[in-house]
């Protein structure tokens, strides 16, 4: 097996006795230049029965700060992008449970962004007590273990020390670096260079620490139901494309009776 293998302390929620229903949803990839699918999130938040949401990372194709955020983003129509965001995760987030983990693109999201949003920031992976059940919740790219490359680069990224020198450049040079990196990421893409996928060994280990028989991750942007044997399985998100030829926007939903796939209309 590939190294960096080890189960990560797990962190543990338990859902109040009055939820009834909680959604997941990862790998929306938020950004300016996709009005369409920053449209169907809105419209789905304002709309959704459940009690908690979580958001399991990369929520935004990129963030390089809490502080691309300007102070008063309660106006209306705020013109910037990030300020958009964070109106809609703050009306959400007066109404209902709201739950936000890092991925690969937002890991810079901070607790002042999370406190001005009205969500709680989440450990990766954390296991959430619920309707009789333990569910362990990832964003999945620390699973990807083939990808040796990609997990010398996040072991760097999510260092202290990195992410303090990185904070403290101007914030339109990290926006300038976090343009190339986006760019870089694109035209991995389009070569059609094949990803690396969640080891399923590594996801046993981790299900059988958390005591838990189903892990529920996104990053892959593979949506499937994976049977990991012993009773133990994975489920993994759909990434979210409103304009994509064939448009993409699913919630995960789960409640009394159990998990079902919600596919949320682009038109």
């Amino acid at each position: 097996m590939p190294p960096f293998s080890t189960v990560p302390p797990l962190a543990e929620l338990v859902a109040p006795p009055s939820w009834r229903t909680v959604d997941f949803i990862s790998d929306l990839h938020l950004n300016a230049d996709e009005p369409a699918t920053f449209s169907v999130w809105q419209h789905y938040l304002e709309q959704t029965p459940a009690d908690a949401v979580f958001i399991l990372g990369d929520l935004f194709e990129v963030w390089v700060g809490d502080d691309a955020v300007s102070a008063d983003f309660s106006a209306p129509a705020p013109p910037i992008f990030e300020n958009r965001c964070a109106r809609v995760l703050a009306q959400a987030g007066r109404r209902l449970a709201l739950f936000f983990m890092h991925g690969n693109r937002d890991f810079l999201v901070g607790p002042a962004f999370m406190d001005a949003c009205h969500a709680k920031l989440l450990d990766d992976p954390t296991v959430l007590a619920f309707a009789g059940r333990r569910w362990l919740l990832s964003h999945g790219d620390a699973l990807c273990l083939d990808d040796l490359d990609y997990m010398a680069f996040r072991r760097q990224v999510r260092s202290p020390g990195w992410q303090q020198a990185f904070l403290a450049r101007p914030l339109a040079e990290r926006q300038a670096i976090a343009r190339e990196m986006r760019r870089q990421s694109e035209a991995r893409k389009r070569s059609g260079m094949d990803y690396a996928d969640v080891d399923l060994e590594a996801a046993r280990q981790w299900l059988q620490a958390a005591d838990a028989l189903t892990l529920i991750h996104g990053h892959t942007h593979q949506p499937a139901l994976h049977d990991l044997g012993d009773g133990l399985s994975r489920v993994v998100l759909s990434d979210w494309d409103a304009q994509a030829s064939v448009p993409r926007a699913e919630v995960l939903r789960l409640d009394g009776s159990g998990l079902r796939r919600i596919a949320l209309t682009c038109a």
